[in-house]
Formats: C-alpha cells, sequence, structure tokens
C-alpha cells in the first residue's frame, strides 16, 4: 500500500469520485492512472482498505479479434 501511496507523490489530480455511500474513492491523474480506494468486509466482516491501480498503457495499440463461423 505504501507504494500505491508514493505513486501519488508530485502527481496532479484530474479528477476524484466518491461513492454516495461513502465506501469508495476514485482519483483519476493527469497521466491517466486510475486509483481506488475503498472499504470492504473481509471473510470474518471486519473493514478492510482496498486499493486498485490502473495504469494507462504505454504502447497503445488495437486488439484485433477474428471470429471464424463453421
Amino acid at each position: 500500500m505504501s507504494a500505491a501511496v508514493e505513486l501519488l507523490r508530485g502527481r496532479g489530480v484530474r479528477t476524484a469520485t466518491m461513492r454516495s455511500d461513502l465506501r469508495q474513492l476514485r482519483l483519476e491523474l493527469e497521466d491517466g492512472t486510475l486509483i481506488v480506494i475503498g472499504v470492504g468486509p473481509d471473510a470474518s466482516g471486519t473493514p478492510r482498505l482496498e486499493l486498485d491501480i490502473v495504469r494507462r498503457a504505454l504502447d497503445q495499440h488495437q486488439l484485433e479479434v477474428r471470429f471464424e463461423t463453421s
């Protein structure tokens, strides 16, 4: 988690959105990185902090998938 927090240092936040039930915060950084911070229960029901980071791909290529009919 500390590495994820370090990711924020020196970067600008483009948008910040909080869910209406206050269980999730979504941050979009200026470089397109998304950080989602949330609270959810673990197996015993104890609240647990969750963090997801989605980084934009360096090379953006379109994936083409062809479907063949038999």
